[in-house]
């Protein structure tokens, strides 16, 4: 099965951080054995709400101000359209067919910001999409059983070959639901470690990946101003 990087790879460019140099991290996994918060049914006035736009959604993002100092905003690639071949999860790979159908992350409301840290070593992203909460709920819920169903597979893109591991990790306890896993990248000899970690906050998916370290520091301030009003 044969689907499309941005799906494939998860929530928010993952390889592409990974092979960009994000720094090693010897941090240790640690598993989570509590299940995600359940939906609120109508417990917010923004789960009632419209979903916001591509524009609005944008405005909330973190800034470097927000960050303080050492970081830098990097310019957003070009989209590109290469398809990688999933290795060894199926379930991954069945994720193919729901990119065609506005499955997993394909919300048209989005908007996407990313760092680097001091030296450039250390990387890290944000994603804010809106729609439902039960939307938003199914479709990162999907990608990560999926991702989390495998310990370990491969993605090939062309000649190149990363072997992957995923391990669940315990979530902060904010917004409506937690999810979050670190994924280990090996190619070339190069062995990187990026944690992912999404709270959906009402009708706001707020996903922020990258160094550990920077994910664990800034969380908490990026669901916050992606409630802001």
């Amino acid at each position: 099965m044969r689907l499309s990087t941005t799906t494939a790879l998860g929530l928010s460019a993952l390889t592409i951080l990974a092979l960009a140099g994000c720094s090693t991290s010897t941090e240790p996994a640690t598993h989570s054995t509590s299940p995600s918060a359940p939906v609120h049914q109508g417990s917010t006035a923004a789960e009632a709400s419209a979903p916001l736009s591509s524009a609005e959604l944008g405005e909330r993002l973190l800034s470097e101000s927000d960050l303080g100092e050492g970081y830098t905003r990097k310019t957003q690639p070009a989209v590109r359209h290469d398809d990688v071949t999933v290795l060894g999860c199926p379930a991954l790979a069945k994720l193919g067919g729901d990119t065609t159908t506005g499955g997993s992350l394909s919300f048209p409301r989005k908007a996407k910001v990313s760092f680097t840290y001091a030296d450039s070593s250390s990387e890290m992203s944000e994603e804010l999409y809106s729609d439902s909460a039960a939307k938003l709920s199914k479709g990162i819920g999907t990608v990560f059983d999926a991702m989390l169903s495998c310990p370990t597979y491969q993605v090939a893109s062309g000649s190149t070959v990363i072997d992957m591991g995923t391990t669940k990790t315990n979530a902060p306890e904010l917004g409506d639901e937690q999810w979050s896993q670190l994924l280990t990248y090996s190619a070339g000899g190069q062995r990187s470690v990026v944690k992912q970690t999404a709270i959906r906050t009402g009708n706001i998916l707020v996903v922020v990946s990258g160094s550990p370290a920077l994910v664990d520091a800034h969380l908490a301030e990026a669901v916050q101003a992606a409630q802001a009003r």
